[in-house]
């Protein structure tokens, strides 16, 4: 319940919070399947929040897994760095733009995975592309990118991003979302 309150007060305070409440385990089920997690050694969070994919993540990840959780806002931040405490879990309390620096700053290679909960439509252009161009860079040829989002707008910008976008939709969360599994179209 805590984390319900946190998120509506950042939701009317912080204009980067993209929902009044946390994700359900239905859209955090849906959106974790579609993806090797237990396979990964590198995989990063961006705009965890209270932590709901990030507790999943943990709970899936391999023994030897780094997982990189980047979060900007002041509170969650806190509530994160109270609440998880893993040895191969960095908490990160910056922006989706510094990917690069922060993995250099842990010697770690790209992502295999890059999972996102931030609201993109809700941020101006040029940052949405900053980030989109931080994952690109920063993102494993064979990995997979995961965003969620509460309408379609982002399918064009995606697909000029990535060779491939498969897009799947969850009704069992509030509000119901969008969820895009993007990769660069290069297999094993």
């Amino acid at each position: 319940m805590a984390s319900k309150r946190l998120f509506l007060h950042q939701f009317f305070k912080d204009k980067s919070v993209g929902s009044m409440v946390p994700s359900s385990r239905f859209l955090v089920a849906k959106m974790l399947k579609q993806i090797p997690i237990n396979d990964a050694k590198v995989i990063v969070e961006l705009g965890p929040g209270t932590g709901v994919f990030t507790e999943k993540i943990i709970q899936e990840m391999g023994a030897d897994t780094q997982l990189i959780v980047i979060e900007l806002n002041d509170h969650f931040f806190k509530t994160l760095s109270l609440k998880i405490k893993h040895p191969n879990v960095h908490l990160k309390h910056d922006s989706a733009e510094q990917i690069h620096q922060i993995l250099n700053d842990l010697q770690l290679q790209k992502a295999d995975i890059i999972i996102s909960s931030l609201p993109l439509a809700m941020f101006p252009t040029d940052l949405r592309l900053s980030i989109l161009n931080a994952i690109r860079a920063n993102l494993q040829p064979i990995g997979y990118f995961v965003q969620f989002q509460y309408s379609l707008q982002a399918y064009r910008l995606l697909k000029k991003s990535f060779k491939k976008v498969q897009l799947d939709f969850t009704p069992l969360n509030f509000p119901p979302a969008f969820i895009y599994t993007c990769r660069f179209g290069e297999e094993e």
